[in-house]
């Protein structure tokens, strides 16, 4: 796998397709082979180029102790951008990667064409407050949860009801994301971003085209926070997605990724 070097660090990444670039951006703990999945094929069936990456503190990207910030990952994206010679470039973003589009968007304009953020909100409400914190007083704690009850805990958050009643879906989840705990535990520098202060003011200084994609079940990042950052957004439309949770891009990737190159061919 290939490597950039920027920003103090080392970032994986993949290319895909040819034609104009599209950067996606993972959330929370996640690698950027999730992507290709789905959305990586369908952005190069439809005849773009599709650039994933690892971002600091996921395995194989450097993992650098202590905590991150949210300036750290947009550094660090902007820097991939700059390397690759890829400027300006169509962003895809999903939960914090959908935030970091955002404030790419808003430092470095001259790097973003448009950008399609995916489950993302723009502040938290008194339920999500309360889980950021609880979660938060966790960590502190010191105290480790074991898999047997991390795991179940994390897929009920990020999938809907429909995948949950599917025994035979949701053991192959739970699978997953058991092998995959020591990749979220090494991302735990991540756990120190701020993902719950109010951003619709500096929303509004986003000067590109921009579509908000949100999931009818989606617990994190619930549809009416979602249609919140596309009413910030000046130049901004909204598409919701239904029977899907955080993860809709893989619970219904088909929508998706329609509702995806659809804006881009547009933009």
């Amino acid at each position: 796998m290939p490597y950039v070097s920027t920003n103090g660090v080392h970032l994986a990444y993949e290319r895909a397709g040819s034609g104009e670039p599209v950067i996606l951006i993972m959330g929370q703990a996640a690698g950027g082979n999730v992507w290709s999945m789905h959305q990586v094929p369908a952005l190069t069936g439809a005849g773009y180029e599709a650039i994933t990456f690892d971002n600091r503190g996921v395995p194989p990207s450097d993992v650098p102790p202590g905590d991150y910030s949210l300036a750290d990952l947009v550094a660090d994206t902007a820097g991939l951008i700059e390397e690759l010679d890829v400027a300006p470039s169509r962003l895809v973003g999903t939960s914090l990667g959908a935030v970091v589009a955002t404030e790419l968007a808003i430092s470095r304009p001259d790097l973003v064409t448009c950008c399609v953020l995916i489950a993302m909100r723009a502040r938290s409400d008194a339920f999500r407050r309360a889980l950021s914190a609880g979660e938060s007083a966790l960590t502190r704690s010191g105290i480790r949860m074991p898999a047997a009850y991390g795991v179940p805990t994390s897929v009920l958050q990020m999938f809907s009801p429909a995948t949950l009643s599917d025994d035979a879906t949701i053991s192959t989840w739970l699978d997953i994301y058991e092998m995959s705990a020591g990749r979220r535990e090494a991302a735990a520098g991540q756990d120190a971003i701020d993902l719950t202060s109010d951003r619709r003011d500096f929303l509004r200084r986003i000067s590109v085209p921009c579509r908000v994609i949100a999931f009818s079940d989606d617990l994190m990042s619930p549809p009416h926070l979602c249609a919140e950052v596309a009413d910030a957004i000046p130049d901004c439309d909204y598409v919701e997605i239904g029977s899907c949770g955080h993860l809709g891009y893989l619970e219904r990737p088909d929508e998706v990724n329609l509702a995806m190159i659809e804006f881009f061919d547009k933009n």
